[in-house]
């Protein structure tokens, strides 16, 4: 059974910095390629980064580029996604998912739970 447990989220102030982390389990991790999507109270899922099974290559959402860094370490099945100057408006719950492919888009064949990201002073 496939399985995503993300972990991390927290209240942080506007200017601060998280990281989350998922755990996976279930299938071959480093087969996978990954994603990060987050969904804000009343809006619709967004996409907010991509890597490939490899971790290699990388692609990010145009308002997360520079302050987000996706990153994986297959040996322990473990994803990541550190998130510095965080603004109100990246307050959502984070979602990791894998993907069929390296690919960008909310398209996902398994999701987690989700970690709720609160950014307010």
């Amino acid at each position: 059974e496939v399985q995503l447990v993300e972990s991390g989220g927290d209240l942080v102030q506007p200017g601060g910095s998280l990281r989350l982390s998922c755990g996976a389990s279930g299938f071959t991790f480093g087969g996978y390629a990954m994603t990060w999507v987050r969904q804000a109270p009343g809006k619709e899922l967004e996409w907010v980064s991509s890597i490939s099974d490899d971790g290699l290559r990388t692609m990010y959402a145009g308002s997360m580029k520079g302050r987000f860094t996706v990153f994986r370490d297959n040996a322990k099945n473990a994803l990541y996604l550190q998130m510095n100057s965080l603004k109100p408006e990246d307050t959502a719950v984070y979602y990791c998912a894998r993907t069929s492919t390296f690919s960008f888009g909310t398209e996902y064949e398994y999701r987690g739970q989700g970690t709720q990201v609160t950014v307010s002073s």
